[in-house]
């Protein structure tokens, strides 16, 4: 008897959260959240045409999950090589979550309703930097290339032609609206980002 009041008194053992480290193009378990502990992920939707939506970008310390979409389908798409780990969510960070998404599904909604192909791609890079980047007063200094963001993905996430992506970063960096300052590194600064949205 004292054994098994003793068992009963113990505090039961929580399982050990799943961990899982995804190459790019790797997709989550459905129905799960996620914390993103590196690595960058989209979620994203297709339309009838079979043509990707990008419902949202997250990264390091991000929650992120499909299991409150009224669309279907909608995947949770590794960008790079990510680490993430399970997570049970409290309501304040399901809330949290939610309201985090809906800003994303606006800001990338009102980017895409852009018209002009220039000015829509330079907000989408605002955007990530904004977003991802480092800010200043100056400017914000980003990395598309440790975001995997390719001048394809690029095009997918706000509705233009690789064609379209590549002809106008090469075009801003000319004009001096993105500037390389190391391999990896972009800078755009606010003045010329100003002048040109």
């Amino acid at each position: 008897m004292a054994t098994a009041s003793l068992i009963h008194a113990l505090p039961k053992a929580h399982p050990k959260a799943l961990r899982l480290t995804l190459l790019p193009n790797d997709v989550l378990p459905e129905g799960l959240t996620w914390r993103i502990h590196d690595g960058y992920i989209r979620t994203t939707t297709w339309d009838e045409e079979g043509e990707s939506i990008t419902l949202g970008i997250w990264g390091p310390g991000d929650l992120v999950t499909n299991a409150h979409s009224g669309l279907e389908p909608v995947d949770v798409q590794c960008l790079t090589t990510v680490v993430v780990e399970q997570h049970t969510p409290s309501d304040a960070e399901t809330l949290a979550f939610l309201r985090q998404q809906i800003r994303n599904t606006e800001e990338i909604f009102e980017i895409n309703r852009i018209r002009s192909a220039e000015r829509r791609l330079l907000s989408l890079l605002r955007w990530i930097g904004l977003r991802f980047g480092q800010v200043s007063s100056r400017g914000y200094r980003f990395s598309l290339k440790d975001m995997n963001l390719t001048h394809r993905a690029l095009a997918e996430v706000c509705g233009l032609t690789r064609v379209t992506v590549t002809k106008n970063l090469n075009r801003y960096k000319t004009l001096g609206l993105l500037q390389k300052v190391s391999e990896a590194d972009l800078f755009i600064p606010s003045d010329g980002l100003a002048a040109a949205i």
